[in-house]
């Protein structure tokens, strides 16, 4: 006979702990990643084009621009996520004072406002997310040349940019709607 484990039903709290903790490791990548892009910031003049299909000044000031309200965005999303998690401890930890007997004025978690609280950090994420791409895409136009000039290369780095992360924004959007209504 084989041994059968059985399955501990985990509770809403510790799903939606654990999407939060998602959240904020997730975002903490991003976040690492944009400040090291900005302290590296790419200098427009060294380019692999040249004469009409290099990035001009613009290109270089949308660069930044991105970087900055991406990496505002992965922060908000941090920053509701960790309050999130911290309004579950405060929860959780009136409840282990309630069975040892003591008696505590602690708030208790509201499941929709829990919820919307999760997807306030999922648009957070889905913002900065968008706003990463800008940049990466503002990145090969200033290293490959810009788009108006059709280059194979630059299209090339592009076009899976430009395809394969809003697919998964999709997926992941679709995901958190599901969750959110469950």
């Amino acid at each position: 006979m084989a041994n059968v484990m059985p399955h501990r039903k985990l509770s809403t709290t510790t799903i939606h702990n654990m999407a939060l903790d998602g959240i904020i490791h997730v975002n903490s990548l991003f976040t690492l990643g944009l400040f090291l892009g900005l302290t590296l910031y790419p200098d427009p003049a060294a380019t692999l084009v040249s004469g009409s299909c290099s990035a001009g000044l613009a290109i270089a000031e949308n660069l930044v621009s991105c970087h900055v309200y991406s990496f505002s965005s992965f922060l908000f999303s941090s920053l509701i996520a960790s309050a999130l998690k911290q309004a579950i401890k405060i929860a959780n930890g009136n409840r282990e004072y309630e069975e040892r007997g003591l008696s505590m004025t602690i708030m208790r978690v509201n499941l929709m406002v829990l919820r919307f609280g999760i997807l306030v950090s999922a648009v957070g994420s889905v913002f900065g997310c968008g706003f990463l791409t800008m940049a990466l895409v503002n990145m090969v136009q200033i290293k490959l040349g810009v788009l108006g000039c059709k280059s194979f290369h630059t299209l090339a780095a592009i076009s899976p940019l430009v395809t394969l992360v809003p697919l998964a924004l999709a997926i992941y959007v679709g995901l958190v709607l599901y969750a959110f209504s469950r």
